[in-house]
């Protein structure tokens, strides 16, 4: 079988297409309704008008995992519900991303102590996870800033971002 010759033009062509569909993917993420503990109040809160996760094309919360690229991950893990997580997460079209929100969904929380035998220690055991958001529950802005951080790990960065409205501030020394 021959090789075909590409065009030296032909593969900075197509790392620009990647760019401009990274960037597109970026800023209209589809986050997945769903919802596993008290985490989930506050993940409906951030897309509600208060806090409007809209601002960052983020705010269709899809019904179906056909429909969505991101997985919010929030609240309490059961052993008995983590086949259904992985089932759901199977079930999204790639490119697909996750966030754990939240103390119990990083960690286990309070309920993952020696000798307990029903709570996942950690959302990142059944699932990939990109970006995590700590707290107990976390606040809709720390919802807000995870958003954010998961745009720039697509766009490879928050200069490359260029629909990014904003600088973060970063304070050295902390």
């Amino acid at each position: 079988m021959a090789q075909k010759e590409i065009a030296p033009g032909a593969r900075v062509q197509l790392a620009v297409v990647e760019e401009v569909l990274n960037l597109c993917r970026a800023n209209s993420l589809w986050p997945m309704t769903f919802g596993l503990a008290c985490c989930a109040i506050e993940m409906m809160a951030a897309g509600a008008s208060r806090f409007d996760l809209d601002r960052f094309g983020a705010g269709v919360f899809r019904p179906s995992p056909r429909q969505s690229d991101l997985m919010i991950v929030a609240g309490t893990i059961s052993k008995k519900m983590a086949p259904t997580i992985v089932t759901l997460w199977e079930q999204m079209p790639a490119p697909k991303w996750c966030i754990a929100m939240g103390n119990c969904a990083i960690s286990g929380g309070p309920f993952e102590y020696d000798g307990q035998y029903a709570i996942v220690p950690g959302a990142e055991l059944i699932v990939p996870v990109d970006v995590y958001v700590p707290g107990c529950p976390p606040r809709p802005e720390g919802l807000i800033q995870g958003f954010l951080a998961l745009e720039d790990l697509i766009t490879k960065g928050e200069k490359r971002n260029v629909l990014r409205r904003f600088k973060r501030k970063i304070v050295k020394g902390r």
